[in-house]
């Protein structure tokens, strides 16, 4: 990477979005330039308003609640500009409490990649590359002058149809260096036979729409077309596109998969490019056996370009079983740290931890009041945050899983429009989401490691410009702590907060308690009539249209949720144990081959003869009793009662039967009468249910220790044996 680059126009961002009322400051050289370019960013065309959902739902939004709290009782806020009474924040240079040594960077692992020799990371202009005429109007139109040094080094080795593995850092470009080359080859398609020749793999919904908007906008001059497959909206309208056949698909793993199994007339036998970008969080807990899954439905023929700021070990094993000689690009072979970030820590101390909230109002009150994402670690920590916020008067969206897609798309798009100061989010917006203008990034909860760590802060400082990251660190963090310091080196700072502004947030957060209690409570209420309305809903439409519902042929799932949850919790004790967690899931083929295996076994034992059928039923009787008779010698007290009372059961029943056989075969004159017969026990009619079952299974053992003893002897038949109903034979 050249080390005189300097971004000049951002690339693969938009431009910033100004009010109209400042657009006249903003009138002078490049910025003149970029109000008149276009965004690539439009989150608000891909579904309905939120008012259009809370109408269709008979709900009410969060915002709504907290306005209605505040008008019942107008609480007072401390006042941000009061520097008399309280002191303000500082910071200081942080001083490591241990030092240690550099982490070992691993192994080299080359010789895997064909050479990256004749690579270029610089360039010009866009004309230097090669495109088209269309995509360089596009990239024109887009405010993209200079490309970086991903963009340079990327395109014209994936015109070729190499398979490339590209690495920078974050916000350096990488959703237009594969979208420029892919568009470009897809130019000289056969236009003739429609199919599906382009596959975006993106681990987010959120991504997956970034990612298509940026392609149709860079494709708007052309005749490509271009689909989006993601959980959260209509499945039906999906369908619809992806029988259209467009030419690029950009989708989440599970929603694509759901349509391949279940979609007519929907394959990738006639795909050309796969690509999978953020490939590492692909590959985390819950997406691994889906790329999997579809790396081995595409066809072996094709181009695969794999793109992340941070690679890991599985992220190898993919790239070894999915690409064939492929070529590594890192476009930051020194550093993944942008150079104008700014890197702070606010240490927590372990008597702190109950006022943390505070410490963040305290924060976003005086130090970072605009244009900051707020990281979360749960999504209830989340919204209790975003009601915090509002109750204090701050404007803050919320971008988590228990939104809908609705929801979530609008949160960043008031966001991008500067229309609310802070985004509270979890890590579903820490990977490739690429807003102009966040200044900050706070971690109120503290990243499980360096890799969130830095996708997280990658949110900022982005294509040269300047930004702030802040992370709460608590005694319990210390580890990554010591890696942020490796990384960050000596120009990490230590945040003071003032000790007045954290006591008035603390009261204030106290007396907020009953507020947030009682929205919290009429949330829980609108759940519960949502859910009973949309059961006498799906109620009224089984008893409406149950001819057409029952018509149509059964959905399957390559995964449900319980198989879901078994291994995740299957991976995270695997994870634990420091052992490797995907060798074990089998895929929905396997799966189904199992069940018609099992199937095809019950019809041959049917065709079978009737006297091979019982012996065939004898025999598996004979075994399952010796596993019952193993188990209650093997297990404890508790157990042997439990298998002990099921086993009894049985015995009796099998008993039962036995001797009805023989009295009707007795009866028919085909079996003798015995003259020595067992002298029958004395009746008690006072003697329980139990303690008749108890004699039963005591003398069935003393039955089968005797055959045991007498096998090798004999076939001498004791006087109390019985047959079961599966061995019976008549003589």
């Amino acid at each position: 990477m050249d080390s005189s680059f300097v971004f000049e126009v951002p690339s693969d961002e938009e431009p910033e979005y100004e009010p109209d009322e400042d657009e006249e400051e903003e009138g002078e050289g490049e910025g003149a330039a970029q109000t008149a370019s276009q965004s690539p960013w439009d989150f608000a065309s891909y579904s309905e308003t939120v008012a259009e959902e809370h109408a269709r739902r008979s709900t009410t939004s969060v915002d709504f609640k907290i306005s209605k709290a505040l008008e019942q009782r107008r609480l007072p806020i401390p006042n941000q500009d009061d520097s008399s009474e309280s002191e303000s924040d500082h910071q200081e240079d942080y001083t490591p409490e241990d030092a240690d040594e550099a982490a070992s960077v691993g192994g080299d692992r080359k010789s895997f990649f064909a050479p990256a020799d004749g690579a270029s990371f610089h360039a010009n202009s866009f004309l230097e590359l090669n495109l088209s005429r269309p995509l360089l109007r596009a990239c024109e139109a887009l405010g993209y002058t200079k490309p970086t040094p991903i963009q340079a080094a990327c395109i014209p080795i994936a015109l070729t149809g190499r398979d490339i593995c590209g690495s920078a850092i974050t916000g350096s470009g990488k959703t237009a260096a594969f979208s420029l080359p892919t568009l470009e080859r897809l130019l000289f398609r056969p236009k003739r036979v429609q199919a599906i020749r382009v596959l975006v793999l993106t681990p987010t919904r959120e991504l997956a729409v970034q990612v298509h908007s940026m392609m149709e906008k860079l494709a708007q001059f052309t005749d490509i077309r271009c689909c989006l497959i993601v959980g959260g909206l209509s499945s039906k309208m999906q369908e619809t596109a992806l029988r259209s056949m467009p030419d690029v698909v950009v989708a989440t793993p599970g929603r694509m998969i759901d349509h391949l199994r279940n979609s007519m007339s929907v394959d990738l036998e006639d795909l050309a490019v796969l690509i999978l970008d953020e490939a590492d969080r692909l590959l985390e807990l819950g997406f691994n056996a889906e790329i999997r899954e579809l790396v081995r439905l595409c066809p072996k023929r094709r181009q695969t370009m794999l793109f992340s700021a941070t690679m890991t070990e599985e992220v190898d094993e993919l790239v070894k079983l999915s690409m064939t000689k492929p070529m590594r690009l890192a476009a930051d072979p020194s550093t993944k740290r942008p150079a104008t970030l700014t890197e702070e820590v606010v240490r927590i101390r372990r008597m702190r931890e109950v006022n943390q909230e505070a410490v963040l109002l305290a924060l976003c009150s005086k130090t970072f009041t605009a244009k900051a994402i707020i990281f979360s670690g749960t999504k209830q920590a989340a919204h209790r945050l975003k009601i915090l916020f509002g109750l204090a008067g701050f404007k803050a969206a919320e971008l988590h899983g228990n939104l809908t897609q609705v929801q979530r798309l609008d949160a960043l798009e008031l966001f991008r429009k500067q229309q609310v100061d802070f985004l509270i989010a979890t890590d579903v917006a820490a990977r490739g989401l690429d807003i102009i203008g966040v200044q900050t990034v706070i971690n109120y909860a503290c990243p499980r490691d360096l890799t969130s760590y830095v996708h997280r802060v990658g949110r900022t400082a982005r294509a040269g410009r300047e930004g702030y990251a802040v992370t709460f660190v608590t005694d319990n963090d210390r580890s990554l702590l010591k890696s942020i310091v490796k990384r960050a080196g000596s120009k990490l700072r230590s945040r003071i907060v003032a000790e007045q502004s954290i006591i008035k947030w603390s009261h204030m957060i106290e007396q907020m308690e009953d507020q947030v209690a009682a929205i919290l409570q009429e949330e829980r209420e609108e759940r519960i009539l949502r859910k009973a309305e949309m059961e006498a809903t799906k109620a009224e439409n089984m008893i409406a249209h149950k001819d057409d519902i029952y018509s149509r042929p059964k959905r399957t799932w390559f995964a449900t949720e319980k198989e879901k949850k078994s291994v995740a919790k299957a991976a995270k004790d695997s994870l634990e144990k420091e052992n490797g967690s995907g060798n074990n899931v089998i895929s929905a083929q396997q799966a189904e081959d199992l069940k018609m295996k099992e199937k095809r076994k019950r019809e041959r034992e049917k065709n079978l003869p009737r006297k091979k059928r019982r012996k065939l039923e004898a025999a598996r009787e004979r075994l399952e009793d010796e596993n019952q008779i193993d188990k209650l010698k093997e297990g404890g007290r508790e157990n042997k009662k439990e298998k002990a009372g099921s086993s009894l059961v049985g015995i009796g029943y099998r008993r039962a039967k036995a001797v009805k056989a023989v009295k009707k075969a007795q009866d028919a004159g085909k079996i003798g009468r015995k003259a020595n017969k067992k002298s029958e026990r004395p009746s008690q009619t006072n003697q329980s249910r139990s303690e008749e079952m108890q004699e039963l299974f005591q003398s069935d053992m003393s039955e089968r220790k005797q055959k045991r003893s007498m096998r090798g002897a004999g076939k001498k038949k004791s006087k109390n044996s019985f047959k079961s109903k599966s061995r019976y034979k008549r003589k």
